[in-house]
């Protein structure tokens, strides 16, 4: 029986289509081709991922922030470019809280045979396999099942943790000592320190004879040089995604909040101190496959609230998180290997009972 060519959809951001990479590897191992359709803001990590051998962007009307108008010739031209790679089957990767069938329905028009999601919602004709995900799944857990469910199973001597392509050697940009590195920025601010408290933060750990390395976006340069000041590299503005890849293998560990560069981090292997706003649960959204510490107030008011900007005066879930038990957080993560190398899909699986610490 010929493999099919199978399209994978991730259309949120960086760190769900990184999330998504175990289920790409899992699809890519059963099929003679694999497409990933990803929003504007995920195809740069869609690139990354193993497994896939073309990414189409497609800016969804309802995922981004702000969402895209709702445009027809938008939508006629991706129904045209997935008619033209004659789709056989497809995968709907969602978070729990969103609805595959709107994508449905264009692949559907785009004459794609098989489609399979998770689906809370009656999907009528548009799904053949309409997959229930078990409460409280983690992301990337959940994905790998509909994979699984779909005909995919994990590949022998596949980890099933995240990987990407190697990156590049980045010490000629972080220098060759020891270091750890903060990631100020988050696209939702409820998810990261403020500027003040990350700051302070930078200055705590240099105090502490930490080397401290600030990474940030083109868009965050102003952001990293006032965090770093005189105590870190400042490396705001310095990287795209797959150099501040290597700059985080290279990391003891790094420090940031539930955004994309926490999962890019578990994607290279390195250990995460993760400032976890509960907006989000972390039962679906903490580092994947790392030994990682979540540090914030997990029954404060903002929980589950799904928020971008914190609803709660002074931001107290994350900035009220003490320097103390930063520090105490980083001690009892083992160090990352300082090589700028990222895992490979055959590496050995993580032992994921003994990932995760609670502060």
């Amino acid at each position: 029986m010929t493999r099919p060519h199978t399209l994978l959809v991730r259309l949120d951001s960086v760190g769900d289509v990184l999330l998504a990479g175990p289920a790409v590897r899992m699809a890519a191992a059963g099929s003679r081709r694999v497409t990933l359709l990803a929003g504007p803001h995920g195809a740069g990590a869609a690139r990354l991922l193993p497994g896939v051998d073309e990414v189409l962007t497609f800016d969804a009307p309802w995922v981004g922030r702000p969402p895209a108008a709702v445009d027809r010739g938008a939508a006629a031209a991706l129904i045209e470019a997935l008619a033209r790679r004659r789709i056989d089957r497809a995968l709907v990767l969602t978070s729990f809280h969103q609805s595959p069938l709107p994508i449905a329905l264009l692949l559907k028009l785009a004459g794609v045979p098989w489609v399979g999601a998770d689906s809370e919602d009656y999907p009528g004709s548009l799904l053949e396999l309409r997959h229930r995900r078990a409460a409280g799944r983690h992301e990337a857990e959940a994905a790998m099942e509909l994979a699984d469910a779909a005909g995919f199973p994990l590949p022998e001597g596949d980890h099933g943790g995240l990987a990407i392509h190697p990156p590049p050697d980045t010490g000629p940009l972080t220098g060759t000592d020891p270091y750890v590195v903060v990631h100020p920025g988050a696209s939702a601010p409820a998810r990261a320190w403020s500027r003040e408290r990350a700051a302070r933060a930078v200055a705590a750990l240099a105090g502490a004879g930490h080397r401290v390395v600030v990474t940030g976006g083109r868009s965050e340069k102003e952001l990293t040089a006032d965090v770093a000041g005189e105590h870190a590299l400042d490396l705001g503005g310095r990287t795209g995604l797959h150099e501040l890849a290597g700059v985080l293998a290279g990391a003891r560990a790094a420090i940031v909040g539930n955004t994309g560069p926490s999962h890019l981090a578990a994607a290279v292997g390195t250990p995460v101190v993760c400032l976890f706003s509960p907006v989000v649960p972390a039962d679906r959204w903490a580092p994947f496959g790392v030994p990682h510490v979540l540090l914030g107030d997990r029954n404060a008011p903002c929980a589950g609230t799904r928020k971008v900007t914190c609803p709660v005066p002074g931001h107290p879930c994350l900035d009220a998180v003490d320097d103390a038990e930063v520090l105490a957080a980083l001690d009892r993560l083992p160090s990352a290997s300082p090589s700028p190398t990222a895992r490979t899909a055959s590496a050995s699986a993580p032992d994921r009972t003994a990932l995760e610490a609670r502060a």
